[in-house]
């Protein structure tokens, strides 16, 4: 206890400035490491679209408005509705708006905060191009696969006339390091820093669960937040649920939103609804878990070791899906519902499903916790010292001084394997 005490005595006690556009998934994924930070001392922002501001306080974490809101809904609504093209992935577009609204906001954040490190939503690109401007260190903070970085070359395209403006042309969002809360058998081959998946659904109330009726075995439905947002057509939870009725072998318990709660107007009597609880709390008391293909949804039901089935209709859902379903511990089915009967059944009664994702749950638990990569995080020292001789790291904040809290410096990144340890699987 002692040295732990010690080591926190030496740790840097930092800005850090997380950034994120107004999509919830988002923002969750990084609500872990930005307590983690706060917890050893440094000091926390997250700067964001006035949309997403009240769901940072709710989480607990100081938030600044960054931009405006931009319809992202509707554009993603048109990628879901216009089919498959030929050419670069039509959200750069989505992601290009959300930087042009975001970065003049954040330019100023930065250079009136000051901050020693700025971690990014890798689709935040307005980020990585203020931290540009000021010459501040920059980590993307994966909350998935990393899939935008194969069309580098597009996002600095698209990104070059802002770029230009902000006076960093060339700008490059992807040639920052990256931190990725994926187990090592579900990521690409670049060298990220690991980190544990640590779940955090959002702030809702405790569930109370018995256990299921004699003889079944009980299934989470949950669809996240993203597709009902894009339309009642899109929230397959209910016609998954009424495909699944008549089954006698399980209990299905459906996990939604209050906004979500009208689109399951008339669920079968056997079929419980759950109301603003988060993932998390729930499924612990399941077997297995039905759902849409998003990011969190899907580590959130690894870290409690469960098979999945997943029905993906977003390109990112696509792919996540079928990473997962390589491992041998989720079955993939298309949006008309083709199959489903028989994926939840092997799901629940082939073995070998739950034994693959309780290997995916034992690699995410071997990853450096949230709390481990903050004991270790910060920009490099020799950037340290250089931005703070040559002016670019101001006096501490006024919260800083009446806390009688000083600034050291701190120590160098983790590497992808644990501190003390060997390099973690690529």
């Amino acid at each position: 206890m002692n040295a732990f005490r010690d080591r926190l005595a030496n740790l840097a006690a930092m800005r850090v400035l997380f950034t994120t556009w107004a999509w919830p998934s988002h923002l969750y994924a990084m609500v872990p490491l930005a307590k983690a930070l706060r917890a050893t001392g440094h000091h926390v922002r997250v700067a964001t679209q006035p949309g997403l501001l009240p769901a940072v306080r709710a989480a607990g974490l100081p938030a600044r408005p960054a931009g405006r809101d931009v319809d992202t809904v509707s554009m993603f609504r048109d990628i879901l509705t216009g089919g498959r093209k030929p050419g670069p992935p039509r959200v750069l577009s989505v992601f290009g708006a959300v930087a042009e609204a975001m970065a003049g906001d954040l330019v100023d954040e930065v250079r009136r905060w000051q901050p020693d490190l700025v971690v990014s939503d890798p689709t935040c690109w307005a980020g990585p191009l203020a931290a540009a401007v000021s010459g501040t260190p920059v980590r993307r903070l994966l909350y998935g696969l990393d899939l935008l970085s194969a069309f580098r070359d597009d996002v600095v395209s698209a990104l070059g006339p802002l770029a230009g403006r902000l006076g960093v042309p060339g700008a490059d969002p992807y040639a920052t390091p990256a931190i990725s809360p994926l187990p090592p058998s579900l990521r690409d081959g670049g060298a990220e820093q690991a980190m544990r998946y640590v779940p955090y659904n959002g702030p809702g109330r405790p569930v109370r669960l018995s256990g299921p009726p004699r003889n079944r075995q009980r299934i989470c439905v949950t669809w996240g937040h993203t597709m009902s947002r894009l339309g009642a057509r899109f929230f397959l939870a209910d016609p998954v649920v009424s495909a699944l009725a008549h089954r006698t072998d399980v209990e299905i318990v459906v996990a939604v939103t209050p906004a979500q709660r009208a689109l399951l107007p008339s669920p079968p009597p056997s079929v419980r609804i759950v109301e603003s609880v988060p993932l998390h709390r729930l499924l612990p008391h399941c077997r297995a878990v039905i759902a849409h293909g998003g990011a969190g949804s899907m580590l959130t039901a690894l870290a409690a070791g469960l098979p999945q089935v997943l029905v993906p209709q977003l390109p990112d859902h696509r792919a996540h899906a079928a990473r997962l379903a390589a491992t041998g511990s989720a079955i993939v089915v298309p949006p008309d519902l083709t199959g489903l009967e028989a994926a939840v059944t092997a799901v629940l009664d082939d073995p070998a499903r739950a034994t693959a994702a309780g290997k995916l749950r034992a690699e995410m638990l071997a990853q450096p916790s949230p709390a481990e990569v903050a004991m270790a995080i910060s920009p490099f020292e020799g950037d340290i010292h250089a931005r703070r001789s040559d002016g670019r790291c101001g006096s501490p904040s006024d919260q800083e001084v009446s806390a009688g809290r000083p600034r050291v410096l701190g120590r160098p990144v983790l590497g992808p394997g644990r501190s003390g340890g060997p390099a973690g699987h690529r």
